[in-house]
């Protein structure tokens, strides 16, 4: 089963390591691009001088081809009325704790929309792949990006998104489920989203357009891979399957979230950032982000919100009110290191495909 995109950046196995912006780190991502793979260096969250950092922090560890993600989201637009009903929402909670929410909330990323010091820092030294979530870069930034010799991918949430991402002229589509951990990759945010499978998506975008699909949300293991592949995808991104692993920033909470019966529910929700994103269901998803509640700040103005709760939980012993990501996939959740769990999915991979051609 030959995939463009392997061939294309040299890589000895279909499979992405997500970019996981707090948890995916630059060891890990050299640990999966050594190991045939490709690394993802999550840098959504980082401004220039860090993401420089960072950047040389992996290519000190890896000479292969490894991804760079961004958000592309439509910059956050503050809004009077709505921060404060969402502060006064917010505030029994930091009085339970003792603690007060610190106004006005900031908007605590910049978009690479915006950001022309990230931008010029990419076509200064291109990376091998470049991927976008939350929507797309001018046009402009896409071509000499292209012209740069670096592959491009973008998510996407629907048929529509992933007909946007063809004709902007990006390489592939990562087609991203509802299953997924971690942020929904929706282009508007304050839309409906419409939470649409991985395998459903990965068929119908497969079928629909033109470009590799990267199958996305709720597989973890090597049948898993085999699956998507044969529904059409070229390649799998996978983000949960790592959390685990010695090169992941995860902590320990986070970790022992995952290996108790809490990772069987996952939510998605829109309480900690403002926007969709799906972790491990706790009282910041289920009590802040009930249905009941006020519309929440904008994405991510929300999230400075959500950080200063958890910090000041975390403080009182609380862990109520982190976010835990995590795809539907987490109960099958495996620890080792980042080679160890690509060695084992390739080996998996390979047996499904034998067992698959023998009937």
């Amino acid at each position: 089963m030959n995939s463009v995109i392997a061939t294309r950046l040299g890589l000895s196995h279909p499979i992405i390591q997500a970019p996981m912006a707090g948890v995916s780190t630059p060891r890990m991502a050299a640990a999966a691009s050594n190991a045939g793979a490709l690394g993802s260096l999550a840098l959504g969250a980082s401004n220039a001088a860090q993401a420089k950092e960072l950047l040389a922090e992996t290519r000190s560890l890896t000479s292969r081809p490894f991804n760079v993600n961004f958000f592309a989201h439509r910059p956050a637009q503050a809004d009077a009325a709505r921060d404060q009903a969402w502060a006064d929402h917010l505030k029994p909670y930091f009085n339970e704790f003792g603690g007060m929410l610190k106004l006005p909330l900031r908007e605590i990323y910049q978009s690479f929309v915006t950001d022309n010091d990230m931008q010029q820092l990419l076509l200064d030294a291109p990376p091998a792949a470049v991927s976008f979530h939350f929507g797309l870069p001018d046009a402009s930034v896409i071509e000499a990006l292209k012209k740069a010799g670096v592959f491009l991918m973008a998510n996407a949430t629907t048929l529509s998104e992933a007909r946007a991402v063809e004709a902007a002229g990006v390489d592939a589509i990562v087609a991203q489920g509802y299953e997924a951990g971690g942020h929904r990759g929706v282009f508007d945010g304050s839309a409906e989203d419409e939470a649409i499978g991985t395998f459903a998506l990965v068929r119908a975008i497969a079928h629909q357009t033109s470009l590799p699909v990267i199958a996305a949300g709720g597989i973890m293991d090597g049948q898993g891979i085999a699956a998507a592949r044969m529904l059409g995808a070229d390649a799998v991104q996978m983000g949960t399957a790592f959390l685990l692993t010695q090169e992941s920033n995860a902590s320990p909470q986070y970790r022992q979230s995952l290996t108790s019966s809490r990772a069987e529910h996952t939510k998605v929700t829109r309480a900690i950032s403002g926007r969709g994103a799906r972790g491990i269901a706790n009282r910041i998803m289920n009590e802040v982000g009930a249905a009941s509640a006020p519309a929440p700040s904008d994405y991510p103005i929300a999230y400075d919100a959500g950080k200063q709760l958890h910090a000041l939980a975390s403080q009182r012993g609380s862990h109520e009110f982190a976010a835990f990501w995590a795809g539907q996939g987490a109960p099958l959740i495996r620890a080792g290191n980042t080679a160890e769990i690509i060695g084992l999915l390739a080996e998996e991979y390979a047996a499904a495909v034998e067992r698959l051609r023998n009937g």
